[in-house]
């Protein structure tokens, strides 16, 4: 398994690749924010923290590029809820 999450900006989509699967969380770009619209985790890699990993490190870039983000994925906004940190990046 890597940690190493990979923006795949062709398909719209972060990727984190793990024994034979991979993790992603679709975005759209909405003008200076980041719509989060669905993270997909497949049932073999569930509950190890895959999404979590994926969020935290698709969030860091948002940060790193200076835009917003719009939660419409239930696990962004659970995510983004449960890390005060991470709420400024809310548009």
């Amino acid at each position: 398994m890597t940690d190493e999450v990979i923006k795949n900006e062709a398909r719209k989509r972060y990727e984190l690749h793990a024994d034979g699967g991979m993790a992603v969380a679709y975005y759209e770009l909405r003008g200076g924010a980041v719509a989060f619209v669905h993270t997909v985790v497949p049932e073999h890699l569930q509950g190890r923290g895959l999404a979590g990993t994926l969020i935290k490190a698709a969030l860091a870039d948002v940060r790193e590029r200076g835009l917003k983000v719009i939660a419409e994925c239930p696990f962004v906004a659970r995510y983004i809820e449960r890390h005060p940190e991470e709420q400024d990046l809310l548009a």
